[in-house]
């Protein structure tokens, strides 16, 4: 069964959070989807993780049809799609229910510091409680 956890957000920092958690899964041999709201996010996202952490590595791909992702440990996507068969993925933008039943372990943000936002994470985590997921909250 698919776990969801949520990352309590209290500063818009979540491209920093997405680098973090991505570079934590690789190092720990998983392969990682990150999805993002579109493809000029997933540029700048793409570009962010080979600069946000001085002399870190994180190997990546951005699934924009351009490159095959199939081997990449790391893929940035903006749709529903699994090219690299990641068990982990990390939810930069929301996702849907279905489609995340397909991972080990799915990570969601509870964005606090913006009102819309914290209750489309409530509405979210109602949703992933009534279909039997369980989520909680990573501490």
């Amino acid at each position: 069964m698919t776990r969801i956890e949520f990352i309590r957000l209290k500063k818009p920092e979540k491209a920093k959070h997405l680098c973090d958690l991505a570079e934590e899964f690789f190092q720990a041999g998983k392969r990682v989807l990150v999805t993002v709201l579109d493809e000029n996010q997933g540029v700048t996202l793409d570009r962010f993780m080979w600069t946000w952490r001085k002399g870190s590595f994180l190997p990546h791909a951005l699934d924009n049809g351009a490159v095959d992702c199939l081997d990449e440990p790391v893929v940035i996507g903006s749709c529903d799609r699994n090219p690299n068969g990641a068990r982990i993925l990390i939810m930069g933008k929301p996702c849907d229910p279905d489609f995340v039943r397909q991972f080990e372990l799915a990570i969601d943000f509870a964005e606090l510091y913006d009102g819309e936002l914290a209750d489309a994470s409530r509405r979210r985590f109602v949703r992933y409680r009534e279909m039997g997921l369980d989520p909680r909250m990573r501490e």
